[in-house]
């Protein structure tokens, strides 16, 4: 155990963030570089080695809390690298971008602030590059079997980098111009800057992964070639069909998918352009969808100079503290969340949805028109007489995802079959009704959390190296065994 006492002797304490004004004139992380290493052995000694870490069920990766949590409170930052490697891939990904339900199922959290493990985890990471810990792992002999990872997304550089290591030839094909999927047009800069992104690219080039940009599977190359081409395939393409909004007016100018909007901000920061083909500067914006992605398109939005920023939710405001109730510990809770990009300015509303849009006589977007809702009879229900009208020249749709992408001919020319959610089907190997074709990630499992990815990811990958070998030295999936604290 860290401290015996640690808990009781010292309060939660958080990364400090940049003041408002600073950080909106800039894309740059939010957080005060360097702020967490003085304080991050103190919040690790308050951690308390419990005899059931339920942080291990809240986490979808089994990640060793308890265990990297004392070696961060000893300073021992090479010891606590090896503990987060051992089931995590990418912790400086989840450490930036988890909402760590680690953290509701955390045992401290029952009656006092639970420790903060997303900051230690990424204290550790940013630490372990810094010392030079984080080193390329080469197989030491090759298996002569080669394996296409489709997507480039965390679930797919998970399975990619596992199967590297096991000693198969891996390539990973991108249909993007750059590797990252939604880590590197869907995440804005100033939640995780894109060298993260790049030195595990070329630590996984070091390693002997290959990646293969602007190549769409199913338009650029069938999916037989591929199959022809390679003794197995995962499939990690991620669920980027997004859920529309069928109103009037849907057809005017200035109203986009939030994966049309978010990665031309990123775009700019990679230096593709001056400015960005749809820019908030000067206007009024109004973001549809109360979730992190709607969280992104507000914070793009504050650095964009927007006149104006409102978020929109259909669903009433979530309650501050966990309800013991309908939501217990360790349940990871649905809670009112205050992001950075909220901290910056605009309005929300709760409990709201519209009824259709309003242009000009160009046929650009001018107002949205809206009403209350509430539930009655367990249906959302329009409230009669609440009808009024809000100004939108920028209009984002961050209202979720609906499935994989069809549209390219990926699942019909692969033969694949779909769930009941429209999802890739797979066993429990992560295989699906084509043998040596996997499937991983919001591909598989629908639209979720990075942590899910990454560890969908490994166990595709040891379900791939299974079926390349007879049998797997790839570690076994970790996972809750307890379906109600999956989030």
């Amino acid at each position: 155990m860290a401290d015996p006492k640690g808990f009781l002797n010292h309060g939660r304490e958080v990364a400090t963030s940049r003041p408002v004004e600073e950080r909106k004139k800039d894309w740059n992380e939010v957080y005060v570089p360097g702020s967490l290493l003085p304080i991050i052995s103190k919040q690790a000694s308050r951690c308390m080695d419990c005899g059931i870490p339920f942080c291990h069920n809240g986490c979808p990766l089994g990640n060793l809390i308890p265990e990297w949590n004392d070696y961060a409170y000893r300073e021992d930052w090479g010891a606590a690298s090896e503990r987060l490697h051992a089931t995590n891939n990418f912790p400086e990904f989840t450490g930036r971008l988890c909402p760590a339900p680690c953290e509701s199922a955390c045992v401290l959290g029952i009656n006092q602030p639970p420790v903060t493990i997303k900051n230690v985890e990424v204290s550790i990471i940013d630490k372990a590059w810094e010392t030079g810990d984080v080193a390329p792992q080469i197989p030491e002999r090759l298996s002569n079997k080669t394996v296409a990872v489709v997507g480039s997304g965390p679930a797919g550089l998970a399975a990619a980098q596992q199967l590297t290591r096991a000693g198969h030839t891996v390539a990973v094909y991108e249909r993007a111009d750059r590797i990252g999927g939604l880590l590197r047009y869907g995440i804005p800069e100033f939640k995780m800057e894109k060298r993260h992104i790049n030195r595990r690219i070329e630590q996984m080039r070091a390693e002997g992964t290959k990646f293969r940009t602007g190549v769409e599977i199913g338009r650029d190359m069938p999916a037989t070639a591929l199959r022809k081409r390679y003794d197995a395939v995962v499939l990690a393409v991620g669920a980027t069909t997004a859920r529309d909004l069928p109103v009037p007016g849907r057809e005017l100018k200035g109203i986009h998918q939030a994966m049309e909007y978010l990665p031309l901000a990123n775009k700019v920061q990679e230096g593709d352009y001056v400015a960005p083909p749809i820019s908030a500067e000067g206007k009024h914006v109004v973001v549809i969808g109360g979730g992190d992605t709607g969280a992104d398109c507000v914070g793009t939005a504050h650095r964009q100079g927007a006149a104006s920023v409102t978020q929109l939710e259909i669903m009433p405001r979530p309650n501050e503290e966990r309800d013991p109730v309908s939501q217990p510990w360790p349940t990871f809770p649905m809670l009112y969340k205050v992001t950075s990009a909220h901290e910056e300015g605009g309005e929300r509303v709760y409990s709201v949805s519209t009824t259709h849009f309003e242009g000009d006589e160009d046929g650009n977007v001018q107002w949205l028109h809206l009403t209350e809702v509430e539930f009655v009879d367990g249906k959302l229900t329009q409230k009669p007489g609440t009808e009024r009208k809000i100004p939108a020249q920028l209009v984002t749709l961050a209202m979720g995802f609906t499935g994989t992408d069809r549209e390219n001919g990926l699942v019909e020319q692969f033969g694949l079959e779909l769930d009941e959610r429209g999802n890739i089907a797979r066993d429990a190997d992560f295989q699906t009704n084509v043998p040596g074709v996997f499937v991983a990630g919001d591909a598989g499992r629908g639209q979720s959390l990075i942590v899910w990815a990454i560890a969908e990811g490994r166990s595709a990958a040891r379900g791939c190296d299974r079926f390349l070998t007879g049998a797997s030295e790839l570690p076994a999936p970790i996972r809750p065994t307890d379906r109600s604290l999956m989030v």
